[in-house]
């Protein structure tokens, strides 16, 4: 009897949200290796760092979900940062890629690709067809540029490198850091401590009429390694090879106030909301069109109202875990 052979799967960025994620995914499928390495371990900003570790490893498929991350604040007050570690991490990953002879990539970007005020939901094909949202800018290019960096490759040297798109993302792993995370771990983190200090009422950010769609983490890895395993004729069936990337979302979008009303009923917190409107409100909508991912076999199965359960009861733990340390 012939064994199949275990591929070796590096998840760069494996302690991440997305990437602890997609680690969870590997390892329930079990037939992996799944290879890691923490940001000590290996410096993915650093060249040669990165071409001795992919020389030194055998490595089959490659998840590239390291990449520096935050909401509107971090991504307005370190634009800098954000631009260039971005367009490090994925420049040197990719390309080691390609110089090591690995043909299966997936590279994980972000909606805030999409210009501004694209039509909604937003398809593929809106993709540098106008303005970018002003606060998130440099993020946005450096994803754009690793998409086109992939399809740069695909055509140069034959490989297979993917993309997927998620919207906002939120559970297990999230980063709820009081000014620098995204809206969904900001939201639990302020509405949990109003409601153990007594607070009669809590401020939103901006004017709460701005809509934004969720997807559960756990979803997205899913989508993830359905994405990266199906055939290339497959793939190429829904994409092209100038517009290789596909987005990946939940097809339903909410008010930021609807979010914080429910992220409060999920918390407890019974308090007024109030709003700050002298903080942005971003971009007015991003809903994304997932018809191509779905033609693939693939739907979301977490609910918000669900997923948010799940998201507060891993913060809780996070919590508790800082307690004890």
């Amino acid at each position: 009897m012939v064994l199949s052979k275990r591929k070796r799967v590096f998840v760069a960025g494996h302690r991440g949200m997305v990437g602890s994620a997609i680690v969870r995914r590997l390892e329930a499928d079990g037939n992996v290796d799944v290879v890691k390495r923490s940001s000590s371990e290996l410096d993915l900003t650093n060249q040669s760092a990165v071409r001795d570790f992919f020389s030194s490893q055998r490595i089959d498929q490659v998840y590239l979900a390291a990449a520096r991350v935050g909401g509107i604040h971090a991504n307005d007050t370190y634009p800098g940062q954000f631009i260039y570690r971005n367009l490090m991490i994925e420049s040197n990953v990719i390309h080691q890629a390609v110089q090591t002879g690995i043909q299966h990539l997936m590279f994980l970007g972000s909606s805030c690709i999409y210009p501004k005020h694209a039509p909604q939901p937003i398809v593929e094909e809106a993709l540098l067809t106008g303005p970018l949202e002003e606060t998130n800018e440099p993020y946005a290019l450096a994803k754009i540029a690793g998409i086109k960096l992939c399809e740069s490759y695909n055509r140069q040297y034959g490989v297979d490198f993917r993309s997927l798109m998620p919207t906002n993302l939120y559970g297990p792993g999230d980063n709820y850091h009081p000014v620098n995370s995204h809206v969904i771990p900001a939201l639990i983190r302020r509405f949990h401590e109003a409601k153990e200090s007594g607070a009669q009422s809590t401020v939103l950010w901006g004017t709460g009429q701005v809509r934004r769609e969720f997807l559960h983490v756990d979803d997205l890895a899913t989508a993830c390694v359905l994405t990266m395993n199906v055939p290339k004729n497959v793939y190429y069936s829904v994409a092209s090879p100038r517009c290789s990337h596909l987005n990946v979302g939940s097809s339903t979008d909410f008010t930021v106030l609807e979010i914080a009303q429910m992220v409060a009923r999920v918390v407890g917190y019974t308090g007024r909301i109030e709003h700050d409107l002298s903080k942005p409100d971003g971009t007015p909508r991003k809903l994304m069109s997932s018809e191509k991912l779905a033609s693939l076999g693939w739907e979301p199965r977490i609910g918000l109202e669900e997923g948010l359960r799940g998201a507060y009861e891993a913060f809780l733990e996070s919590e508790a875990l800082v307690v004890v340390q």
